[in-house]
């Protein structure tokens, strides 16, 4: 829990800024990410890629923002706003990524988060295998860290899903070598007593384990993940305590989801569970 200033006077805040689709449920996309950083402490801003017609079941429409308007929301918000920190999830399409990747040359965020989402908790696919390869080329390379899960991680490399620490490691590596500083592999949809995330930093890699729980109420929880990282660099940390900062959270809204009565189907991580 991030304490609270109650001092009349101005205080400057850590800013982080959101790249993603919208969930009309509010349990992902930009949404989870608002309240991640809200919970963190930082503020949030957001740019709108798309919109999606989704509850916990599933989703029904999605609606792609156009490019030219995504470029807007960025020039607009990084004219005027010190942004500490980026996190990209949901991009959708070939254009936007395009207007993502000239708006980032433009204006050289130092902290650039990649979630690079593929397909939702429900099974629907949220990005357009057209746009998988200008994901690789324009995005990848400039992040400070890339999060994918495993079948991100395979996806984005043309392999079948890694089974085990040998070919997640491999994988690691073959993502690093495309040129981000960082890569964090999620262990999520593994099995075992133990979820497992590799994050890899150069030829380092680190292990990060924690018990798997029991819970179906898993909305979000990568959005969540990759922005808790993000705030916790829009706050001055560096890498890898933003990282264990974001697992730890992130393990501990999982763990209370089961309190939250949210739709029938795959509901949200409590985002405030150390206040609520």
């Amino acid at each position: 829990m991030v304490p609270i200033d109650n001092s009349d006077e101005a205080m400057t805040i850590p800013i982080a800024l959101t790249i993603a689709g919208s969930d009309s449920s509010g349990g992902a996309g930009i949404q989870a990410d608002l309240k991640t950083f809200a919970a963190f402490g930082v503020y949030g801003a957001s740019v709108i890629t798309a919109l999606t017609a989704q509850n916990t079941t599933g989703v029904s429409a999605v609606h792609q923002v156009p490019a030219d308007f995504v470029t807007a929301q960025i020039d607009a918000v990084f004219a005027d706003l010190d942004v500490k920190a980026v996190k990209i999830g949901m991009v959708g399409q070939l254009a936007a990524i395009e207007a993502i990747a000239n708006g980032l040359k433009r204006w050289s965020p130092t902290n650039f988060v990649l979630d690079p989402v593929m397909v939702a908790t429900s099974g629907d696919r949220l990005l357009a295998l057209e746009a998988v390869e200008a994901l690789r080329q324009k995005l990848i390379p400039r992040a400070a860290l890339v999060t994918p899960n495993l079948p991100e991680a395979a996806a984005l490399l043309d392999e079948p899903v890694a089974c085990s620490e040998a070919a997640i490691k491999h994988q690691g590596q073959r993502l690093i070598s495309m040129g981000c500083r960082a890569v964090l592999i999620k262990g999520g949809h593994a099995s075992g007593p133990e979820s497992i995330d590799y994050l890899f930093i150069g030829d380092d890699v680190i292990a990060l384990a924690s018990p798997r729980l029991a819970t179906q109420n898993t909305h979000g929880t990568g959005c969540s993940l990759s922005s808790a990282i993000a705030a916790g660099l829009a706050r001055g940390e560096d890498l890898v305590t933003a990282v264990r900062a974001a697992k730890a959270w992130i393990n501990a809204a999982i763990a209370a989801a089961d309190r939250l009565k949210v739709g029938r189907g795959f509901g949200p991580i409590h985002h405030f569970h150390g206040f609520y």
